[in-house]
């Protein structure tokens, strides 16, 4: 057997047993074993999806930086210490 085939049977026989343990329980040790088997699942999902997207979020983080930056640096005129952007220039609407 392939090591690939060993991990797959290992997997099989260790969700066998969980199985089989959890039918043993009673009905309320049942409930609370179902609620942290669900707790664990999520817990290792969640984590999962965090590697996943890590590194894109990263990079979407530096590019909305980078078209910030970018945007703060156009269209504005500093006089001394105060900017001036245009869009300050529009016609003024009456209140």
């Amino acid at each position: 057997m392939t090591l690939i085939e060993q991990i797959l049977a290992g997997i099989v026989v260790a969700v066998c047993v969980v199985m089989l343990v959890r039918l043993c329980l009673g009905a309320r040790l049942r409930y609370r074993f179902d609620a942290a088997a669900r707790r664990a699942w999520f817990s290792v999902r969640r984590t999962a999806l965090r590697l996943r997207y890590w590194r894109s979020s990263r990079k979407n983080a530096e590019r909305v930086a980078e078209e910030a930056i970018r945007r703060a640096r156009g269209g504005v005129k500093r006089e001394g210490n105060v900017y001036k952007p245009k869009s300050f220039k529009g016609p003024k609407k009456p209140h």
